[in-house]
């Protein structure tokens, strides 16, 4: 009752921004020519890993895409926890596999140029000038891409190739410059940028709604569910449609960055406008399953789609089975399972990569290669994502041999691994030379590190207090042009702070400030109270070395005065008047002369 008080409570604030719209701020019209950009706020396992074969695969990884939440079930690992970090959306900021040595070389120039000159825009701008780059659309995705985590300087080089001659921006530039700014909570120069996109002097509108769709996704993942869904109803203005599929997707951007509660409230308070069916409910479900992986909430849904007669599909199965997989439950997929059979429907690949799961994390594995052998003649080939479900649970049970066993049954199927399967392996390294040697032979089989690989590395390093190694890392990641994020920023942070290295600390702390990016407030107030802490004992020893001085000058002046005492004893009265005229004479025509009388 408690729950059902909240919803119905809640629902009065949709209702009342799903009818007034809001007032959009955003749409001021603003020439982009007079814009202000804002200023925030085992040993064991190396010898089996290098029998890996490198010679099938080529194929270069990308960075990992985001399906649709209705979509996603057992494929997304760690309950969903990758989903909130929002370099999951940076599917709109991908640059491209460059096989143009020339142009590979130009975006290393541009990126090298930005690093660089960081701290000093009006020197970057006049270095890019003089670089003598020919921009192109391929150049500029390319350089975005590199640079996503440094909002001015990926701002800078729009700006300057955007006033290049024979060239101009396309919708796919807009939308990674977009979609950087969103990130960064630059929402307002993002809204200036589309308004440009409009089209006011050219008279043709480049917005399309995957424009607002970015927008969207971006309020979601700083959780301001108010803007996104009065973007929503920007559509309008855009003279867009709204209709069941639009809202599916405010949906699904809702749960994408875990407002599943919210988006379960909007999904009741439009269902006159927008009729509560399968899809919705799934996304909804999906939620609950893999992005909050709560097991209570999922099945709370499941009997509601049940009571209002919602048709449950292949996709309800996947969702829930994945739910009860990755909470352990091997009795609750089994029984489910079964049930999804007895009531005639057929398991797709996500169905029986959620079981497999769950047979391998229950460690019956036999099982588990038996499912996939029955799986493929059914029609349904593995894919890696039931591999990875494999290999994951085998690493965890450090089960090493066997994890290396499904690795090269994977690579003889031609099915290249992704970066989470290495992340399986890395997890249960133990010394620095097996990670650096995985590493190199993840290079070489075509997949590429990314801000994930780096964080997870550097707390294990910074867990092994192996600090040289840590630098190490962190400066290979500017090497291979991938910027350091506000979440690198913070596991380095803490890693040094934890180790003793306060001083390194707190100029990175620095650093992440000035690159604009969101402050953590946990280590804002550690540094803080070290840096109180820090000038109190060098006051404290400031005012010790002063007390020892007077001490010592004072203890000084006692003895003098002792020895001209004893000196002064054995002269005459009339020689020490003498003596005393003489200083006296001295004294005067030092004044004279215009010398401080302690001058030598």
């Amino acid at each position: 009752m408690l729950g059902i008080r909240t919803i119905r409570c809640n629902l009065s604030r949709f209702v009342i921004l799903a009818r007034t719209h809001l007032i959009f701020s955003h749409f001021e019209l603003t020439h982009f020519a007079n814009l202000t950009v804002e200023r925030p706020l085992s040993s064991k396992f190396s010898t089996a890993f290098s029998s890996f074969s490198t010679s099938s695969l080529e194929t270069a990884i990308t960075p990992k895409h985001l399906k649709e939440p209705e979509e996603c079930s057992s494929d997304n690992d760690d309950n969903g926890s990758d989903m909130e970090n929002d370099d999951d959306d940076d599917d709109d900021v991908r640059g491209l596999n460059l096989s143009d040595d020339g142009l590979f070389q130009d975006a290393k120039t541009i990126v090298n140029i930005l690093q660089e000159s960081s701290d000093n825009r009006v020197k970057m701008k006049s270095k890019i000038e003089q670089c003598g780059v020919k921009v192109s659309q391929e150049l500029v995705l390319e350089v975005l891409s590199r640079v996503r985590n440094d909002w001015e300087a990926a701002f800078t080089f729009f700006l300057w190739a955007a006033r290049q001659p024979g060239y101009a921006h396309s919708v796919r530039e807009y939308h990674s410059m977009i979609s950087i700014l969103g990130k960064m909570r630059k929402f307002d120069t993002a809204w200036v940028l589309i308004d440009e996109m409009r089209g006011v002097k050219t008279g043709v509108s480049l917005v399309t709604p995957q424009t607002l769709l970015i927008m969207i996704r971006k309020y979601c993942a700083v959780h301001d569910v108010g803007r996104a869904i009065n973007t929503f109803y920007a559509y309008k203005r855009f003279k867009f449609d709204m209709g069941i599929e639009e809202f599916q997707s405010l949906l699904s951007a809702l749960c994408r960055y875990k407002n599943v509660q919210d988006a379960e409230q909007l999904m009741y308070c439009n269902k006159a406008v927008f009729p509560l069916n399968t899809k919705s409910y799934n996304i909804v479900l999906n939620g609950w399953c893999n992005l909050i992986g709560s097991p209570r909430e999922s099945e709370r849904v499941w009997r509601e789609m049940s009571k209002r007669g919602i048709r449950f599909d292949v996709v309800s199965y996947a969702s829930m089975l994945s739910c009860y997989s990755k909470a352990g439950s091997l009795y609750r997929v089994l029984r489910l399972y079964k049930q999804m059979k007895k009531i005639g429907i057929e398991p797709d690949r996500k169905v029986y990569n959620a079981v497999i799961h769950a047979l391998a994390k229950g460690r019956l594995v036999n099982e588990a290669f038996n499912l996939m052998k029955a799986m493929e003649e059914k029609g349904v080939a593995p894919n890696i994502v039931t591999y990875n479900s494999l290999i994951k649970p085998l690493c965890r049970a450090r089960k090493v041999e066997e994890a290396k066993g499904v690795f090269d049954d994977m690579l003889k199927r031609c099915i290249s691994p992704t970066i989470r399967t290495y992340h399986a392996f890395f997890r249960i390294l133990r010394t620095g030379e097996e990670v650096f040697a995985l590493l190199e032979k993840m290079r070489k089989m075509g997949c590429q590190p990314i801000n994930d690989t780096y964080i997870m590395l550097i707390r294990k390093f910074c867990r092994w207090r192996q600090l040289e190694n840590v630098f190490k890392l962190w400066d290979e990641m500017s090497e291979n042009g991938i910027s350091p994020d506000r979440s690198s920023y913070i596991v380095l942070i803490h890693g040094l702070f934890l180790n003793g290295e306060l001083d390194a600390a707190h100029k990175y702390y620095t650093e992440m400030k000035e690159k604009q990016l969101l402050p953590e407030p946990k280590i804002d107030e550690m540094l803080q109270t070290w840096l109180s802490n820090k000038q109190i004992a060098e006051g404290q020893t400031t005012e010790s070395r002063s007390n020892q001085c007077q001490t010592t000058e004072l203890r000084s002046n006692q003895l003098d005065c002792s020895q001209s005492r004893e000196q002064t004893r054995g002269i005459p009265k009339r020689s020490h008047e003498r003596n005393f005229i003489r200083q006296a004479e001295t004294r005067k025509v030092v004044r004279e002369r215009g010398f401080s009388f302690w001058e030598p």
